[in-house]
């Protein structure tokens, strides 16, 4: 059970906070002008590519890995096949993790790599491999981290992570905080702007850093809940099944996003899905044991002992709709026939980067908050 008295007590989510996501949510911003300035350090923006790749690979850990290959096939479109490279299997020696590349691969690709550790020799030698087939490495890892001096100057151009502004010298704590991801994709956003896969010059990165700042201050903790929408949407997902439904390139990987780091920060269980097959994926769900009306709450129940069973919420994440089409009233009317409450997130008005960044920004902090109101989960 959320705990709402906590969110808008400043002071007492500060101590519940021992892992610094909140801080690392409000750095988001911070953490991008420093990532924009390793790239044009590391030679990104001086960068004459021939052409396209044909193929990109991205390789690398946790859910970080997973939502920044998401968010480059979102915006990379038909530029590219985007694809992640999971691990094989694990290393019967040394007992890591290991990678290998598609038959396929060769000199028309391009592998990057990414890590928060710098420290997965699968990953040093998924590059060396790269290497010899002929496909170009671009890897974004710590600095002086075993696969940034593995990769670096032999098997390709290394980008140092960016490290949270308040400890340079320490290493990421939480793969799937706040601030990760961002370090992460800020450099191969220049990057794929240089190959011509998406667009997103110096300028933009710098809108994407401001609209996040922006986003951090709403969403705050001295925001009280009525006008904090991180904070609203926290308080209205309390002992609820969020089913989170995306309309847009930008909001199909903010919502899957929003469901990994539901699980990774807060410990809850969340379903996304794109409109407008969201409706026919989700509709039982609707109907069935997790329905609104579905085994009403019993007047004897043990509230300590028997806690409330989780309903379905409906999350609708949209980006603008393009020429005014959209599936959101036939979500609504799907969702308020089976008496099933919604929550709504729509940016404002921007760059595709800048919208898809305050979507991540909020669904961020509503997870931080979830995670640190909810007295279950562990902080």
């Amino acid at each position: 059970m959320l705990d709402e008295t906590l969110l808008d007590d400043p002071e007492a989510l500060a101590r519940a906070d021992r892992r610094g996501l909140l801080r690392g949510a409000a750095e988001a911003g911070a953490r991008v002008r420093t990532a924009a300035r390793h790239a044009a350090e590391a030679g990104i923006a001086e960068l004459r590519p021939d052409g396209r790749p044909r193929a990109v690979l991205v390789a690398g850990a946790g859910t970080a890995a997973n939502g920044v290959t998401d968010l480059i096939s979102a915006l990379a479109g038909a530029g590219a096949p985007v694809a992640r490279l999971h691990p094989t299997g694990v290393a019967p020696a040394a007992g890591a993790l290991r990678w290998a590349l598609p038959g396929w691969a060769g000199s028309l690709d391009l592998l990057l790599v990414i890590t928060i550790d710098g420290g997965e020799p699968g990953l040093d030698l998924l590059a060396e491999q790269a290497y010899r087939r002929g496909c170009t490495v671009v890897a974004v890892a710590p600095r002086s981290s075993p696969l940034a001096e593995g990769v670096g100057g032999r098997h390709g151009l290394v980008v140092p992570m960016a490290t949270p502004p308040h400890e340079a010298y320490e290493e990421e704590t939480v793969g799937a905080g706040p601030g990760a991801l961002w370090a992460l994709f800020t450099p191969l956003l220049a990057l794929l702007d240089r190959v011509g896969l998406l667009e997103a010059p110096p300028e933009a990165l710098e809108l994407v850093a401001d609209r996040l700042d922006r986003t951090a201050e709403r969403c705050g903790p001295a925001i009280a809940t009525y006008s904090n929408p991180a904070k609203t949407l926290a308080a209205e997902l309390t002992d609820s099944l969020p089913l989170i439904w995306t309309e847009g390139t930008g909001a199909a990987p903010a919502g899957r996003r929003f469901a990994a780091v539901l699980a990774e920060l807060a410990g809850r269980p969340a379903l996304a899905a794109e409109l407008p097959e969201a409706l026919p994926a989700h509709g039982v769900l609707l109907a069935g044991d997790f329905a609104a009306g579905a085994d009403p709450d019993d007047f004897f129940r043990d509230r300590v002992e028997e806690p409330q069973a989780l309903r379905a919420r409906v999350v609708l994440l949209r980006d603008r709709p393009a020429g005014g089409l959209t599936a959101a009233p036939a979500a609504r009317e799907l969702a308020l026939g089976h008496d099933t409450p919604i929550s709504e997130l729509e940016p404002e008005e921007g760059t595709e980067l800048e919208s898809l960044a305050e979507l991540l920004a909020i669904t961020e902090f509503a997870a931080v908050y979830l995670a640190l109101a909810t007295p279950a989960t562990p902080s």
